[in-house]
């Protein structure tokens, strides 16, 4: 709690030094570092009005001890406990709250996300859960009002994908999606299983805040654009010309494809997306330590490779590897209902940041 009051004072401090500064006749001249102090003085007022009111509710506790130790009346006495309950429970949801507030502000945030999606280990059994994974976010993006655009479908038989790429807009997707990059395991009988045996299959997803022009440089003469005629399961919506891309960026290696729609014009146009927000990524993995190593030990730290969670079918559980705690309710989970988990996970970031 030490280390919690520490910060409170050091952003009120901030925030009264921002106040002083704004106010100066000279502080609209840089309309650019403006702006950006306006956002860092919104961002601390939120974080100060949350510390008086910790300050207000430390100082009632104070005064219902002082109540407790001079009171002999019993009725009275009952009353106090009964009060000193009910503001020590709103002090302990205000410190969690203020936990939040107070891990500083990844910068991606507020972008909105290109989502990939990959069958792992497992065959058709991780192909049809990609496949319900996609549907989950779809779902989830619904109830969030968020836009969900599809990029590239590469399906294979029985509704299974082998890879989905979508992009998802909308206030904070990042914030809340940052969480959901790495192995995705489940445990269940498949469609495909006579013999009632549970099997394990994996699905990878990666989430990368997606790029503006303005934050990648890409220059033509680093790209190889090849196309080729676009394929589909069934051999349905199958182009009879070459206009699926696939777009090389050679300096990285980083090879991206599209062929959802019917022009090469339409198809590179979300290739390119899919590809800024590849070196977008690579780029903050370069400066990953540089900028930030603690993230590194944080919930959400995108490393691809980590299990993060089991979806357990028989057993109607999910478990997130990060969390001591399960979720149940796998059904509803499945149909977008990941609000609980997401918040769990945030918590458990700010828990690590204070350790």
């Amino acid at each position: 709690m030490d280390a919690i009051r520490e910060k409170l004072a050091q952003s009120e401090e901030r925030y009264d030094a921002l106040q002083a500064e704004l106010a100066r006749p000279d502080a609209v001249e840089d309309r650019e570092e403006y702006v950006r102090r306006s956002k860092e003085l919104a961002r601390l007022g939120e974080i100060v009005a949350l510390y008086r009111r910790l300050k207000a509710l430390d100082d009632d506790l104070a005064k219902l001890e002082d109540d407790r130790r001079s009171l002999d009346d019993e009725e009275l006495l009952r009353f106090v406990k009964e009060e000193t309950e009910r503001v020590t429970g709103e002090r302990d949801r205000l410190v969690e709250e203020i936990k939040l507030k107070l891990i500083p502000p990844d910068p991606m945030d507020g972008s909105d996300i290109i989502l990939e999606i990959r069958a792992g280990a497992g065959g058709d059994e991780a192909a049809l859960f990609a496949a319900e994974l996609m549907r989950m976010y779809k779902r989830f993006a619904e109830l969030k009002r968020w836009r969900f655009e599809v990029l590239h479908l590469h399906e294979l038989g029985l509704g299974g994908l082998k890879e989905a790429v979508v992009s998802i807009r909308g206030r904070d997707v990042y914030s809340h999606l940052k969480y959901e990059s790495g192995v995705h395991r489940v445990q269940r009988v498949p469609v495909t299983e006579s013999g009632g045996r549970i099997h394990t299959s994996t699905v990878t997803v990666a989430v990368l805040p997606e790029a503006e022009d303005v934050d990648v440089e890409i220059n033509e003469k680093d790209l190889r654009v090849d196309t080729f005629r676009a394929s589909g399961a069934g051999g349905q919506h199958v182009n009879k010309t070459s206009s699926a891309i696939r777009i090389t960026h050679i300096p990285s290696g980083t090879v991206v494809s599209c062929q959802d729609e019917r022009s090469q014009l339409q198809n590179k146009e979300k290739a390119m997306r899919i590809l800024r927000a590849h070196l977008r990524e690579i780029e903050r993995e370069k400066q990953f330590h540089e900028i930030d190593d603690r993230r590194r030990l944080q919930v959400g730290s995108a490393e691809r490779s980590e299990k993060i969670r089991t979806y357990n079918f028989p057993q109607d559980r999910i478990t997130d590897h990060r969390l001591k705690e399960n979720v149940h309710n796998l059904p509803a989970f499945m149909d977008g209902e990941m609000g609980e988990l997401i918040e769990m996970l945030r918590a458990e970031e700010a828990a690590s940041y204070f350790n």
